[in-house]
């Protein structure tokens, strides 16, 4: 099928890359260049990096607006991060890719928020649930559902159908702030563990072990206490835990 895609974030952009694979895409719309990084240059959105590698046309406006030469008639969205208006909505087939089963987690950050909140379950919007393994990560959850996202796509493509979402389901997955990588460590050690793996791999949270600051990337609960297995002094690579204690030594 001829498909256009409206993608800016990495599950967006592992999205477009697979539905590349299996389709002719016509164009990328995503959101404008923005500062990246702790340098703050400005830099392509991941989903542009992407396209522009497979050669796909891209459409950066600052907000859709009608009148949009997508090229084709149905649009897959998948971590756009941007509304859609709905007189836009009204040009083409728009299909969301959002990795939860909503009315759960709607929002900017389901897959950290459902990991936070030690849930064992997760899915994509076109309603096909997948199970969360103990060693999952954000990381690993988004890659998952990316690819069962494309897989269901191929199956409703031809003739989508459409059922409402039941409102008293509804839970907010709210964007991640500078407080909720803050680890608490008088919490109990699962919910600490919860929350290392929601930012993990590419957030991350952070602690201050043995009067220095860093970013905790893994972690288990042995016992009744956390563990760190690997972490990231400020300024510094990331290293095992035993390394870095070996350098505090």
């Amino acid at each position: 099928m001829q498909l256009a895609v409206a993608a800016t974030a990495p599950f967006g952009a592992d999205v477009l890359e697979r539905l590349a694979a299996r389709h002719e895409i016509t164009s990328l719309l995503t959101r404008p260049d923005a500062p990246r990084g702790r340098g703050q240059k400005t830099g392509a959105p991941p989903a542009k990096e992407t396209a522009e590698r497979l050669g796909i046309r891209v459409l950066q406006p600052a907000r859709p607006e009608p009148g949009l030469d997508l090229g084709a008639d149905t649009i897959v969205v998948a971590a756009y991060g941007l509304l859609i208006p709905e007189d836009v909505l009204q040009e083409g087939l728009w299909l969301n890719v959002h990795p939860s089963l909503l009315p759960r987690w709607r929002g900017a950050a389901p897959v950290e928020r459902m990991l936070m909140a030690g849930d064992t379950e997760t899915g994509v919007t076109i309603q096909r649930s997948l199970p969360i393994g103990e060693q999952d990560d954000a990381g690993s959850v988004y890659e998952k559902s990316a690819a069962l996202a494309v897989e269901l796509l191929d199956a409703v493509l031809p003739e989508p159908e459409f059922t409402p979402q039941d409102e008293a389901g509804v839970t907010y997955a709210e964007k991640i702030t500078a407080a909720d990588r803050e680890l608490d460590w008088a919490a109990p050690p699962d919910e600490l563990l919860n929350r290392i793996r929601a930012l993990s791999p590419h957030i991350g949270a952070r602690a201050e072990l043995h009067g220095r600051p860093v970013t905790v990337w893994k972690a288990r609960v042995a016992g009744r206490r956390l563990e760190p297995l690997e972490v990231q002094p400020d300024g510094k690579r990331r290293m095992t835990y035993d390394e870095f204690l070996r350098g505090l030594r």
